[in-house]
C-alpha cells in the first residue's frame, strides 16, 4: 500500500511524507472501489481538491465524465440551474434550455467543492438526488434520472453550521459517508521545506532566475510559522520573494518580511500552549499582536501594573508575560486601539494597499478592514 500511495503522490503532484495525509489518500483509494458519497474536510488552501481526482481515477467511473464545481463562487439565483438546469422561459434570463451538471455528469463523478456555501433550498434538492437519483430542472415538472457519483468539500464546521441552522443535518449525514480529513499545513511541519523547495524551482524555472535556498534558522521560522492560509499561502510567499529579492540566499530576517503578522502571533500562541514553562520575547511586532489579542483589558492591567509602582497591592494577580509586554513596549502604543491601528497599516504596507490581502492576513473581512481603515483614517 506504502508504494501505490507514493504512486499516486507522483501521479497528483502531491508532496509530503507526513503520516496523516498518507493515510488520507489511503482512504481515498480504499473508498474509490465503492459508490458511497465522500465528504472531505480541511482548512482553506490544504489541497482537498486532489482527493476527488484520486477517487474518481481509481474508481469504475474513471472513464465517465468528471466535474468540478465551486459552490462558493456561483450567486445564490443561479446555483440550482447549474447543478440541475432549466427549460426555456424559467426565468427572465432563461433564453434557452440547460442541462447541468448533474445531467452531464450522468455515469461519472461530481465534485462539490465548497459545499457549505449551498442555499437551504438547494440542498433540498441535492438530498433528493442523493438519496433517489431524481431531479428536476428548474421550469419543468419532468423527474429525470442520474447516475452521479458525489464527492464534496468543505473548509467550514459542518456541525456548527448545523446548530445555526445553515445547514440540513440530513445532508450532512448523506454526504459524510465516508470523511477524509486532509491536515493542515501546520501539521505537516516536516513537509514545509519540500513543499517551498519545490515552488521555488518552479517559479526559478518561470521567471528564469536561481531558486531560493533557505538557511538553518528561515527554515525553523518556516516550520514554526501558523501557515493559516496552508498550502496556497506557502506558494504565495515562494513567489513573492522569488520575484522581489536579488539575493535569493535567503535568511530569518528576509522570510520574516513576507509572514503577515497574525501568523506570526498565531505561532508565538500556538508554542506557547504547547509549551507553557517557555519565555516568547522575540519580535516587537509578535508583542504588537499578543497584546491586542489578550482578553485581559489592557487599562485595568495599567491600573494594577501602577498600583505595584506606588507599593499598593494589586486586585488581582499580574500575569508575569503581560507584564514583560507592556515593559517592552513603554514607548510604544499601548492601548488596543493603537495597537489595532498600527496592525492594519503595517499590513496594508506589507501588501502594497492591497485590501483583499491585507484583510486575509489580519483575518478581517474586506468589509471590516475597509470600515477600519475608515475609523482610524488609513
Amino acid at each position: 500500500m506504502q508504494q501505490e500511495i507514493q504512486t499516486i503522490k507522483q501521479r497528483f503532484g502531491i508532496i509530503g511524507t507526513n503520516a496523516a495525509l498518507s493515510r488520507a489518500i489511503e482512504v481515498a483509494v480504499q473508498v474509490a472501489v465503492t459508490d458511497l458519497s465522500v465528504l472531505v474536510t480541511g482548512e482553506s488552501g490544504v489541497g482537498k481538491e486532489f482527493f476527488p481526482q484520486i477517487i474518481h481515477a481509481y474508481s469504475a467511473r474513471k472513464h465517465g465524465p468528471y466535474f468540478a464545481v465551486n459552490c462558493g463562487a456561483i450567486p445564490e439565483g443561479t446555483i440550482d440551474s447549474e447543478l440541475f438546469g432549466h427549460e426555456k422561459g424559467a426565468f427572465t434570463d432563461a433564453k434557452n434550455e440547460r442541462r447541468g451538471y448533474f445531467e452531464i455528469a450522468n455515469g461519472g463523478t461530481l465534485f462539490l467543492d465548497e459545499v457549505g456555501e449551498l442555499p437551504m433550498s438547494t440542498q433540498v434538492r441535492l438530498l433528493r438526488v442523493l438519496e433517489t437519483g431524481e431531479f428536476i430542472r428548474m421550469g419543468s415538472s419532468q423527474v429525470q434520472k442520474t447516475n452521479v457519483r458525489v464527492v464534496a468539500a468543505t473548509n467550514i464546521d459542518i456541525p456548527k453550521a448545523i446548530s445555526e441552522g445553515r445547514f440540513r443535518e440530513d445532508l450532512y449525514y448523506r454526504l459524510n459517508s465516508v470523511e477524509i480529513k486532509v491536515p493542515a499545513l501546520r501539521d505537516r511541519k516536516e513537509d514545509i521545506p519540500l513543499l517551498f523547495r519545490k515552488f521555488s524551482v518552479d517559479f526559478a524555472e518561470r521567471y528564469k532566475m536561481p531558486a531560493l535556498r533557505l538557511n538553518e534558522e528561515a527554515t525553523r521560522l518556516l516550520q514554526s510559522y501558523y501557515w493559516s492560509g496552508n498550502i496556497r499561502q506557502l506558494k504565495n510567499v515562494a513567489e513573492q520573494i522569488s520575484i522581489m529579492e536579488t539575493n535569493h540566499d535567503i535568511t530569518a530576517d528576509t522570510l520574516r518580511k513576507y509572514l503577515p503578522d497574525n501568523g506570526l502571533q498565531n505561532s508565538l500562541m500556538l508554542a506557547k500552549s504547547q509549551q507553557p514553562g517557555d519565555t516568547f520575547m522575540n519580535e516587537r511586532e509578535l508583542l504588537y499582536k499578543v497584546l491586542f489579542d489578550m482578553k485581559r483589558d489592557m487599562s485595568e492591567m495599567r491600573q494594577q501594573l501602577n498600583g505595584l509602582l506606588a507599593g499598593q497591592p494589586a486586585a488581582q494577580p499580574i500575569n508575569h508575560d503581560e507584564y514583560q509586554a507592556v515593559e517592552v513596549l513603554h514607548d510604544e502604543p499601548t492601548n488596543l486601539e493603537e495597537i489595532e491601528r498600527e496592525s492594519i497599516r503595517k499590513a496594508l504596507e506589507r501588501t502594497g494597499g492591497n485590501r483583499k490581502a491585507a484583510a486575509d492576513a489580519l483575518g478581517f473581512s474586506e468589509r471590516t478592514l475597509y470600515r477600519k481603515i475608515k475609523e482610524y483614517g488609513l
